[in-house]
C-alpha cells in the first residue's frame, strides 16, 4: 500500500478543499486548478440564494455551502 503524503497538493479555489496530484495530471499539474468537473464548472458564479456557513475549517477558513 502507498502513502500518499508525499504527493504534492493544491487548494481548489470554488470548494476551498485541498485535492492531490493525480496521474492523469502528471503532464499538466501546474496548470490544474480546480478539483472536479464540477468545481470548474461553477468557477464564476455567485449564488444569491439561501446560504449556510460551516464553522470548524484546520485552515481558519469558513466554508459556505447551499441548501
Amino acid at each position: 500500500m502507498h502513502s500518499k503524503k508525499h504527493l504534492p497538493e493544491k487548494i481548489c479555489p470554488v470548494c476551498l478543499r485541498p485535492f492531490s496530484w493525480r496521474k492523469k495530471w502528471q503532464r499538466n499539474w501546474e496548470s490544474v486548478r480546480y478539483c472536479s468537473s464540477r468545481c470548474r464548472n461553477h468557477r464564476g458564479r455567485v449564488d444569491t440564494g439561501s446560504e449556510a456557513t460551516l464553522p470548524g475549517r484546520k485552515d481558519g477558513r469558513q466554508k459556505t455551502v447551499k441548501r
